[in-house]
């Protein structure tokens, strides 16, 4: 499996099953497009999407704790589609995408989240539950 397109080194290529896995974690998310779009451009604060300000802004589908709302975007950083924003102090409470990320964004250009069946989000829980080591 190539690492980097030689055309163009910005692009990476990933295996089928980790771009479906990503994706399937990100329509499972409580977190809507929008959020992610704002990611694509800068890092975004917990404190901005957790609680009612996530809610407020359209960044997710229901209020959630910081807690339940680290521990969400905790899964996207294991599966390749976020980090976390590090500063010259360390690691910060803000999140940015990654290129993986960054390409299922421009997939869903113009578009928004497909429903996930109950075969994703049962896939996505027993994956997330076990942490099945991909």
């Amino acid at each position: 499996m190539p690492a980097v397109d030689s055309q163009n080194p910005n692009i990476f290529v990933y295996p089928r099953s980790t771009v479906e896995r990503a994706e399937r974690s990100l329509v499972c998310s409580p977190f809507n497009l929008c959020l992610f779009e704002v990611m694509g451009h800068q890092s975004v604060s917990l404190t901005v999407i957790a609680l009612e300000n996530g809610l407020k802004q359209g960044y997710t589908k229901r209020p959630l704790s910081e807690l339940a709302c680290d521990n969400a975007l905790g899964w996207l950083i294991q599966v390749g589609v976020l980090r976390r924003e590090v500063d010259g102090q360390g690691i910060t409470d803000s999140f940015r995408l990654t290129p993986l990320g960054r390409q299922l964004l421009e997939q869903y250009q113009g578009k928004n989240w497909h429903t996930p069946s109950w075969r994703d989000r049962l896939s996505d829980a027993v994956t997330r539950w076990l942490r099945i080591p991909f």
